[in-house]
């Protein structure tokens, strides 16, 4: 299989079943920002080493899951209204993100002032996905009645609280420092 084919030279690609849109169609940019937000969680992973991440399989496989679903969560932002979804959310998806996030969040201090991103460079990394994340949020919003699954905005809101949480929980495993907001600077 080639990897270009040439078909979006003028700038149109296609969304799922064929209907063609604008590259920069807001569909094309939500899915587009998920795609960006999964590239960034593998930069994130990237910078975690096996001899100073030994015994945090678990967290890894989580991360992997994560990065799946949210490829799927672009397909189906790349579904255009009233098709069929083939692989879909499901609510059990962001109870499972709620679950990490009381896990790993149990393990952590209190937090009691913002943070700014900063660190270990994972977990100034996972901070980026987190932002990415957001940003796909806000952009699907503008798609809410454009949307197969209402549940596409709220796995987006629960997974950049959850990659917040993991910054915090790379910080706080690897001894990086958690720099707190200082008002006046």
């Amino acid at each position: 299989m080639r990897i270009y084919t040439r078909s979006g030279d003028k700038g149109q690609t296609s969304l799922i079943y064929g209907d063609r849109v604008a590259k920069n169609d807001l569909r094309v940019e939500a899915y587009g920002t998920c795609d960006e937000a999964n590239s960034s969680i593998g930069v994130a992973l990237s910078h975690l080493t096996k001899e100073e991440w030994n015994g945090k399989d678990s967290f890894i496989g989580a991360m992997h899951k994560i990065q799946t679903v949210l490829f799927h969560v672009g397909a189906e932002l790349a579904t255009p209204k009233g098709k069929e979804v083939k692989w879909q959310l499901k609510k059990e998806y962001i109870e499972w993100l709620e679950q990490q996030i009381d896990k790993w969040e149990a393990e952590l201090p209190s937090l009691k002032n913002f943070i700014l991103p900063s660190g270990h460079e994972a977990s100034a990394a996972f901070h980026m996905a987190r932002t990415i994340v957001r940003r796909a949020e806000r952009v699907a919003v503008g798609l809410v009645d454009e949307i197969n699954n209402p549940l596409v905005i709220k796995y987006l809101n629960r997974l950049s609280d959850l990659l917040f949480v993991a910054a915090r929980y790379v910080n706080h495993h690897l001894g990086g420092e958690e720099v707190t907001l200082k008002p006046d600077v």
